[in-house]
């Protein structure tokens, strides 16, 4: 029986992911030791999640609490699978920069060095393997902000004379800019999956989302922005907005229609692919709108407040263009906008974030 590896696999895209491969008729083998609940406190653990999976998929899942820097363990269960994997998917990750500040040695070795244990334990072992790694529009640093913008009433925008209107693409240098700590990490990890399909010829892909989201995001301040401003909407939590006027703009894509990316990538492989990947101008939001929207939807009123101070490195406009994946792979398309993403979000934790 074919493999399906996925780290993080009690987080949003891996959840989502190992639900959706299990459905394709693989054995799902998911790698998760709870790592979130570390970063994020006991509210924002994943153990919820895997006990979910055991539940709902059975037979065809096999659960791993296993840590990725731990390069002993990482090949013992690459021994143990060997071809039969065939295809990992990559979403364990430290992934939030204000986190990274605090323990740098952590997030590097979480994010860059597991990275290279995956990958390298995959040559070694299943070379045939499709690897898709997600990625972060973080590795561009903040790049974007120096893009010629306009405030609006709720948000900021691009000129729209600029070739970037209809999204940001993969050209944009990820070279002279200030990346956070985790943004480097996570260039770190991106460049050597990029550089294992370049000089071994393996089959990689690199994701680089903007907001990636969905029912199954456990949130938190400081990482899963849509998530979390449902979340303290439903649950009266104050929230705070950081800087940029609350304008900040973000498109956002749904986990479902990221993870029939990587169906379409496992079914048509390519090497040393990278993707910008998001809700492009289908759907895409600024923190002002995305709050109105919680509010509507939620009938009630989200208690905020405004800091100065934005996050280092944060971006006042991301809008990523979807144009490269999509000329690869012209059968994909999205079916998730904001608004759809949050009412889908409010109808599912209804009783969770009760």
């Amino acid at each position: 029986m074919t493999i399906a590896l996925v780290t993080g696999s009690a987080g949003l895209i891996g959840s989502q992911a190992a639900e959706h491969f299990a459905g394709l008729g693989l054995h799902v083998v998911g790698v998760d030791n709870d790592m979130r609940k570390v970063f994020f406190g006991d509210e924002s653990s994943t153990a919820w999640m895997a006990t979910a999976l055991e539940q709902k998929l059975g037979d065809s899942y096999t659960h791993e609490s296993l840590d990725i820097r731990d390069r002993p363990a990482v090949e013992r269960l690459f021994e143990q699978y060997g071809t039969d994997i065939g295809i990992v998917i990559h979403t364990a990750a430290q992934p939030s920069h204000d986190w990274a500040a605090r323990d740098p040695f952590t997030d590097f070795d979480v994010n860059a060095v597991g990275t290279l244990n995956m990958i390298e334990n995959t040559r070694q072992h299943c070379p045939d393997a499709v690897f898709i790694f997600t990625s972060t529009n973080k590795v561009y640093g903040d790049t974007p902000n120096r893009l010629p913008l306009n405030e609006l009433e709720t948000r900021w925008e691009i000129d729209p004379s600029h070739p970037y209107n209809d999204g940001i693409e993969e050209d944009m240098s990820i070279d002279m800019t200030k990346h956070s700590l985790f943004g480097a990490s996570k260039v770190a990890a991106d460049v050597v999956v990029q550089e294992y399909g370049r000089y071994f010829g393996m089959k990689t892909s690199c994701f680089r989302g903007g907001t990636l989201t969905g029912p199954n995001h456990s949130a938190a301040e400081l990482h899963g922005f849509l998530a979390y401003v449902m979340q303290c909407t439903m649950t009266g939590t104050p929230y705070r907005v950081f800087g940029y006027k609350g304008k900040q703009v973000r498109d956002a894509i749904h986990s479902s229609d990221l993870i029939n990316c990587f169906e379409q990538v496992y079914h048509a492989p390519r090497s040393a692919e990278v993707y910008n990947i998001g809700g492009g101008r289908f759907s895409n939001c600024s923190v002002q709108e995305a709050i109105a929207m919680c509010e509507d939807i939620t009938g009630k009123r989200l208690d905020h407040t405004y800091v100065e101070d934005n996050r280092i490195g944060d971006h006042i406009w991301w809008i990523g263009s979807n144009a490269r994946f999509r000329e690869h792979y012209p059968e994909w398309s999205l079916k998730y906008d904001v608004r759809a993403i949050l009412e889908e979000m409010f109808e599912a934790n209804k009783e969770r974030w009760a």
